[in-house]
């Protein structure tokens, strides 16, 4: 329940929707986790005008943010992100598993890929793209690289953007779900790359 109280809570001091969130793990018990949020919504960060004459507005960054905590398999931290991705009404939750980058013959996508689930991300027209709150972030990277990762995603139909998209039969009032999650963690492969798809929506009425 403390990854879905955390994400709640910034949902509530944000104020915007939230296009996905993903939480990024190296293998190895106690290390701190890396939690994305990513936000669907813009801001004007100082003052400007376009070249027709409007305002200069900018993307607002993804959050990041390092979750300490103690924790012994990689299971329980399924078992969490299950909970939370459930109840705030997502369709799926996907887990890659993926292979260390700093390894003979790995493709420049799957570097990429590493420095994206640890908020390595590239400017956007001069500006931040990400807010880090992750003093480990850059350690955790370089563990990453050598040694693989988990990495799970979900995108929340409450306190998200898709929720006047969702047809899912198995939401509630504002896009939640009650708890408890009816899935259970699923045994990893042991370092193989690997995706895995939890799927929570339903459609049981005919959509014209």
């Amino acid at each position: 329940m403390e990854l879905f109280d955390t994400l709640s809570a910034q949902i509530r001091h944000m104020r915007l929707p939230l296009f996905a969130v993903s939480l990024s793990a190296v293998p190895f018990p106690d290390t701190p986790l890396l939690l994305m949020l990513h936000w669907h919504g813009f801001r004007r960060p100082e003052p400007g005008r376009g070249q027709n004459g409007e305002p200069l507005l900018r993307q607002v960054p993804a959050s990041a943010l390092q979750l300490t905590r103690r924790w012994g398999a990689l299971s329980l931290i399924e078992e969490d992100i299950l909970d939370a991705a459930w109840q705030l009404g997502a369709w799926n939750l996907l887990r890659d598993e993926r292979r260390g980058c700093n390894t003979i013959g790995a493709a420049a996508g799957e570097e990429l890929a590493c420095r994206q689930a640890f908020g390595d991300l590239p400017p956007i027209a001069g500006q931040e793209s990400v807010l880090a709150e992750a003093p480990d972030g850059p350690d955790l990277m370089r563990l990453a690289s050598r040694r693989g990762y988990v990495s799970w995603q979900f995108r929340p139909v409450h306190g998200g953007l898709w929720r006047d998209l969702a047809e899912d039969d198995t939401l509630g009032e504002e896009g939640l779900r009650k708890p408890p999650c009816p899935l259970r963690p699923r045994a990893c492969h042991g370092g193989k790359a690997t995706r895995t798809e939890y799927r929570f929506g339903r459609v049981e009425r005919i959509i014209l």
